[in-house]
């Protein structure tokens, strides 16, 4: 066990194995990079981290009460088996190239966060980033609200429940999403996705969900929506008006009202079915 010290020196703690390190401060004037790589089974608490790339390449490493400045770039890659409780990451590219990954109740500011990640949970987290979990598979994400732009493009096999997410181009070329209970707020929504779902979820922005495959939307709200499902395969409930609906390719939508639905394509084949359940002015 390691407490109330500081390090600044290259790879301070490398390899180290079954550790435990409290209160103490990566950071000073030999700027030392590196601190805790190649190491296994580590727990790190109340500790404060101003310099580079802490945790490369680390198996069984639990982090709490942390924080990890805009100084402390790439935090975690290459690791495997982590858990992140109650810390501050606002380095860029924080978490990259990692599996197994548990984080709770943390503040992510940190562009590019998340790429090529395997496996990872999220609750109770607040991000703002760019590209944020691109390229990632296997994300499970319970209350996290997200702010920034081209969020989640490229991610498979993932489940978002009880998320705000305000983020252009969010879920661009997603591919076996569900995301439920939701706010989404953002332009281009979802374009060329696979077998994405919004479950009663509340959908804001221009443009959303063209170009898409196997999308289906049950009991959704749609606001500030036009141009809707451009060139794409749907099924689609729609509890609130919408302003207008383009040539869906095939599918049904059934929708209360709209203003304006466009039909000029002569290969979009799918059929927007009106309720007539409100008023749409």
């Amino acid at each position: 066990m390691i407490i109330d010290k500081t390090f600044d020196e290259e790879r301070a703690l490398y390899g180290v194995q079954n550790l435990t390190v409290k209160n103490c401060n990566f950071d000073g004037p030999a700027d030392g990079e590196s601190a805790f790589k190649e190491g296994k089974h580590i727990f790190v608490e109340n500790c404060f981290f101003n310099l580079r790339y802490p945790f490369w390449h680390d198996n069984e490493l639990k982090i709490s009460k942390s924080e990890m400045t805009a100084a402390c770039r790439a935090a975690l890659w290459y690791s495997h088996d982590i858990e992140i409780i109650d810390t501050k990451l606002h380095g860029i590219k924080a978490l990259r190239e990692c599996s197994k990954v548990k984080m709770s109740d943390c503040d992510i500011i940190s562009p590019e966060f998340g790429w090529s990640v395997q496996d990872i949970t999220m609750k109770n987290c607040t991000a703002e980033s760019e590209y944020f979990m691109m390229r990632s598979d296997h994300l499970n994400f319970e209350n996290v609200q997200m702010k920034g732009k081209y969020s989640f493009q490229y991610i498979t096999d993932s489940i978002f429940e009880h998320c705000v997410f305000d983020t252009k181009d969010a879920f661009w070329h997603a591919k076996n999403v569900t995301v439920r209970d939701s706010i989404v707020k953002g332009e281009y929504l979802a374009w060329y996705c696979e077998n994405v779902t919004f479950e009663r979820c509340k959908i804001i922005g221009t443009q959303p969900l063209c170009y898409c495959k196997g999308l289906k939307l049950i009991d959704c709200e749609m606001m500030d929506t036009d141009l809707c499902f451009e060139k794409s395969e749907v099924e689609a409930s729609i509890t609130t008006p919408v302003i207008s609906i383009k040539n869906p390719s095939c599918g049904h939508i059934y929708v209360p009202c709209v203003k304006e639905i466009i039909c000029d394509d002569k290969d979009a084949c799918g059929e927007v079915i009106v309720t007539g359940k409100c008023y749409c002015a």
